[in-house]
C-alpha cells in the first residue's frame, strides 16, 4: 500500500492561510494541526483544566479561521494564533474568577499543568509537592499566569511572549517579577526541602535564584520562578 503524499509538505504557514482565505478547503485545517498541541499545551497551562483548554482552542481557531483575512503578515502565524488562544484563555479565567465560589479547590485544577518532578522524592511527597505548587499558581491574576506560563514554563523569550500577549516586553517583564514575587513566599519552602535532601554537600543557599521544580531552563537569561 502507496502512503499518500500531504499535498501541503513544504507549505509555509502564511502561505496555508493565503490559500484558506483564497477558498482553498483544507489549508486552514492543515495550519490547524501543525500547531494544535502547542497550542494545547498553553492552554492547558493557563487555565488547568482540560475541558476548559480544549474550548478555549476550540474558540481560538474558529476565531482565527474567520478573522484569516485581517492576518497582515506582522508576526509569525504561530505567534498570532498563540495571541488568539492565550487572548481566549484569558477570557475564561476572567469569567471563572467572576463566578468563583472556592478558590482552594478551583486552584488545585493546575496540577495539570506541572511536569513532573524528577527528584529522589516518594511519589507521596512528590503529590504534595504538586499540589503546593498548583494552589500557589491559582493564587495569581490571569495575566500574570499566561505571561509566567509562556516565559517559566513554556520557554519563550520575552520578546516572543510579549508578542503572543500583544503587550510590551517591559509589560511581560513586570507580569513575571509580580508573578514570581508573589509565588516565592509561598514556593521557597519546596527548594529548602530539596536542597536538604541533597545532603550538606548542596552548595549553599540560592534560594532566591533557583526555578520552580519541573519548569524547563530559559535560553534567553531571564529568570525563573
Amino acid at each position: 500500500m502507496v502512503e499518500q503524499r500531504n499535498p501541503y509538505d513544504g507549505t509555509a504557514d502564511a502561505d496555508l492561510l493565503v490559500l484558506h482565505v483564497a477558498g482553498d478547503g483544507d489549508a486552514f485545517g492543515e495550519l490547524a494541526r501543525r500547531h494544535r498541541d502547542r497550542l494545547w499545551a498553553v492552554a492547558l497551562r493557563t487555565l488547568g483544566d482540560p475541558e476548559e483548554a480544549a474550548d478555549a482552542v476550540q474558540d481560538a481557531l474558529v476565531s482565527a479561521f474567520r478573522a484569516a483575512r485581517t492576518f497582515q503578515g506582522r508576526s509569525a502565524v504561530t505567534t498570532w494564533l498563540h495571541r488568539i488562544v492565550v487572548n481566549a484563555c484569558l477570557d475564561r479565567a476572567r469569567k471563572a474568577a467572576s463566578r468563583r465560589s472556592d478558590p482552594v479547590s478551583d486552584a488545585e485544577r493546575f496540577e495539570s499543568l506541572l511536569e513532573p518532578h524528577e527528584s529522589a522524592a516518594a511519589p507521596a511527597e512528590r503529590g504534595e509537592l504538586h499540589r503546593e505548587l498548583a494552589r500557589a499558581l491559582g493564587t495569581l491574576p490571569p495575566e500574570q499566569r499566561a505571561a509566567l506560563v509562556l516565559v517559566d514554563m513554556q520557554g519563550y523569550p520575552v520578546a516572543e511572549a510579549a508578542r503572543i500577549l500583544d503587550v510590551p516586553t517591559g509589560t511581560v517583564k513586570s507580569r513575571c517579577a509580580r508573578g514570581r514575587a508573589k509565588l516565592l513566599p509561598l514556593l521557597v519552602h519546596l527548594r529548602s526541602d530539596t536542597r536538604g535532601n541533597r545532603g550538606a554537600g548542596g552548595g549553599g543557599n540560592r534560594t532566591e535564584s533557583a526555578s520552580v521544580p519541573g519548569t524547563p531552563a530559559r535560553k534567553d537569561g531571564g529568570g525563573g520562578l
